[in-house]
C-alpha cells in the first residue's frame, strides 16, 4: 500500500508572515490557498496549487502550535522547542495582538464577559471581519484585562512587560482596559463619528491626569481607577455657575480677551453661560457611576454640538477653551485653582480630539 507524507525537516522556524495575517483574520487553509494564489504565489514560485495547500497547511499547523504561547508571550521568548529568531518573535507577538479599529470600535466600553462575546456573530456581520479572529481580538484584550487589572504600576509599563508589546500597541490596549473598567458610553449614536484613536488620545488623558496614579504611585489600580476624591472635590466648581456675580466676571474676562481674535465671537458672547453651566454641570456629577459612563455623551451634547450649531471652528474652540480655563485664575473669590486646572486640562485637550468639523 502506498503512502503519501508530506516532511519538513528543518532547525530555524520558518513564518512566512503573509500566511501568518491569513490565519490571524481566520480564514482557512482553502481560502488562505486561494487567496494566495489570487495574489500571483504561483507564479512567483512555480509551484503547484498541491504543493501550495501542503504549504499552508504546513504554516496553519505552525501557528497552531505557537498559539499557546502567544497567550503568555514571554513563554515563547524563552521556550526552546523551536528556533525562531527574536525579530521575529516580535513580528509573531505583535500581529497577533493588533486588532481591526472597526472591531474594537464596536466592543469599546463593554463588558469583557460571556455575554459580550455571544453577540460576536453580530458584530462580525457588522464589521466585516471574520468571527474567529473577532473572537482572537476579544479574548486577547480579555486576556491583558484580567492580567493587568490589580497591577500596581503603570498600566502601559505593566501591559508592555507581561505582553511585550510596542509602546504604541501597549498605549492602546491600556485605553482599552481603562474604557473597560469604567465602561464609558461610547456606542449611542451621536458618538459614532468618533474613532478609536479618539477614544485612545483622551484614555490616556484620564490615565495622566484623573487617575489614582496621578497623584499617587504607590496605590493599588493607579492607572486603571479614577481617582474618587477628586470626582468628589470637583463639586466645588459650581460656584463658577452658581455665583452670579463670578461667572459674570468670568464672563467678561474671557470676552475682553477674545474680542477681535474669534470671528463667532456674538455667538459665544450669547452662549458662554450655557458653555460655562454645560462644562461645570459635567464636572459637578462625575462622582456617580453612571456620569462618568456618560461623559463623553455629555461633552457632545453640552459643548461640542452646540459649538458645531454655532459653526464654531476648532481654533475657535481652542481659543475658548484656553481662556475660559486661564480667566478662571483671576478670580479673586475662586479657591479651587489647582482642582480647576486638573479638570479643564484634561476636559480640553478631549474636547479638541473629539471636535471634528
Amino acid at each position: 500500500m502506498a503512502v503519501e507524507l508530506d516532511v519538513f525537516v528543518g532547525n530555524t522556524t520558518l513564518i512566512d508572515e503573509e500566511v501568518y495575517r491569513l490565519w490571524l483574520d481566520g480564514y482557512s487553509v482553502s481560502d488562505a490557498v486561494t487567496i494566495r494564489i489570487q495574489n500571483g504565489v504561483l507564479e512567483q514560485t512555480d509551484a503547484t496549487p498541491d504543493v501550495l495547500e501542503s504549504d499552508t497547511m504546513d504554516h496553519y499547523r505552525t501557528f497552531q502550535m505557537l498559539e499557546r504561547l502567544l497567550h503568555s508571550p514571554p513563554k515563547l521568548v524563552n521556550q526552546l522547542l523551536l528556533q525562531i529568531p527574536p525579530p521575529m518573535q516580535c513580528v509573531l507577538i505583535e500581529s497577533y495582538y493588533t486588532f481591526d479599529e472597526v472591531f474594537v470600535r464596536e466592543v469599546l466600553g463593554k463588558k469583557l464577559s460571556k455575554g459580550t462575546k455571544k453577540d460576536l456573530d453580530d458584530v462580525s456581520v457588522k464589521t466585516g471581519v471574520t468571527l474567529k479572529s473577532c473572537r482572537r481580538q476579544f479574548d486577547n484584550f480579555k486576556r491583558v484585562f484580567k492580567v493587568v487589572e490589580e497591577m500596581k504600576g503603570s498600566l502601559v509599563e505593566n501591559i508592555q512587560q507581561n505582553f511585550l508589546l510596542s509602546d504604541r500597541l501597549a498605549g492602546d490596549y491600556a485605553a482599552i482596559v481603562f474604557f473597560a473598567n469604567s465602561r464609558f458610553e461610547t456606542g449611542k449614536k451621536k458618538l459614532q463619528y468618533l474613532t478609536f484613536e479618539d477614544f485612545a488620545f483622551c484614555a490616556e488623558q484620564l490615565i495622566q491626569n484623573w487617575t489614582l496614579g496621578a497623584v499617587d504611585s504607590l496605590v493599588d489600580d493607579m492607572d486603571v481607577d479614577l481617582d474618587r476624591e477628586f470626582l468628589q472635590d470637583l463639586k466645588d466648581l459650581k460656584v463658577l455657575v452658581a455665583d452670579k456675580d463670578m461667572m459674570d466676571q468670568h464672563k467678561s474676562l474671557v470676552c475682553t480677551a477674545l474680542r477681535g481674535k474669534v470671528n463667532i465671537f456674538n455667538e459665544m458672547e450669547g452662549n458662554f453661560k450655557n458653555l460655562s453651566r454645560g462644562l461645570i454641570n459635567i464636572a459637578s456629577r462625575l462622582i456617580h457611576t453612571k456620569d462618568v459612563r456618560d461623559l463623553f455623551i455629555d461633552l457632545v451634547e453640552k459643548f461640542i454640538e452646540p459649538c458645531k450649531s454655532d459653526r464654531w471652528g476648532s481654533n475657535d474652540v481652542s481659543l475658548f477653551l484656553t481662556q475660559y480655563t486661564n480667566s478662571a485664575r483671576a478670580l479673586d473669590a475662586f479657591k479651587h485653582q489647582s482642582l480647576w486646572e486638573r479638570y479643564m486640562g484634561t476636559i480640553k485637550c478631549c474636547i479638541l480630539k473629539m471636535y471634528h468639523e
